[in-house]
C-alpha cells in the first residue's frame, strides 16, 4: 500500500512538471525579462556623472547674495520659534471676578510702553494677560527660552519665563 502512495504521487508531481507553462524559469537567463532592458556602462556612467555635478542649494539662503552664520546663531534662532508651554494645575485668580482655569497654556512675553506682560494663549484665543516683573535673573535654567510654574509660599504661584529679549517672572493668587 505504501509503494502504492509513493508511486501514485510520483506521477502526480513528475505531470505538473511536464504540463507547467508560464513559471519564472522559462524566462530564466533572458535579459529582456518581463519588458526590462539591461544598462550599458555608458548609460550608467552618465547617471552617476548627472548626481555628482549638482550641488543641493540651501533654500533658505536668497540666490545671488553672499551669506554666512554660524551653527550657534542658526540655532538660537530655531529655539526663539518653538512655543513655551505651561500646564497649570490648579485654579488660578488674576482679579476678584476673573479665574484661570486647569489647562496648557502657551506663553508669550510681550514688553510695552515699559511694561512686561505674560500672555497666556490657548489655540489662538488670549485667555490672561499677567502683569510681570522683568528681571536679569536666568532662575538657574540652562536653555534660553522657558516658562516653569514654581510653588511661591501657601496661597501664591510664581510664573517664571525667559526669552531671547527679556526674562520675567509674576506671582499669581490660588482660588
Amino acid at each position: 500500500m505504501k509503494k502504492f502512495f509513493i508511486t501514485l504521487s510520483t506521477i502526480i508531481i513528475t505531470a505538473n512538471c511536464v504540463f507547467a507553462d508560464g513559471d519564472l524559469w522559462d524566462n530564466f537567463g533572458d535579459t529582456n525579462t518581463y519588458g526590462q532592458q539591461a544598462v550599458t556602462e555608458q548609460d550608467f556612467e552618465k547617471a552617476l556623472n548627472s548626481k555628482q555635478k549638482k550641488k543641493k542649494r540651501d533654500k533658505n539662503i536668497p540666490k545671488g547674495e553672499s551669506f554666512s552664520q554660524s551653527n550657534e546663531t542658526d540655532s538660537i534662532k530655531n529655539t526663539t520659534n518653538e512655543p513655551q508651554i505651561l500646564l497649570i494645575p490648579i485654579s488660578l485668580k488674576i482679579k476678584e471676578d476673573y479665574i484661570i482655569p486647569v489647562g496648557h497654556y502657551e506663553v508669550k512675553g510681550e514688553k510695552k510702553d515699559g511694561e512686561v506682560f505674560l500672555n497666556l494663549y490657548q489655540a489662538h484665543d488670549l485667555i490672561a494677560k499677567l502683569p510681570a516683573e522683568e528681571t536679569n535673573d536666568d532662575f538657574g535654567e540652562e536653555t534660553i527660552n522657558f516658562v516653569k510654574l514654581l510653588p511661591h509660599g501657601d496661597y501664591h504661584v510664581e510664573i517664571i519665563y525667559g526669552g531671547i529679549d527679556f526674562n520675567a517672572y509674576s506671582i499669581i493668587d490660588i482660588e
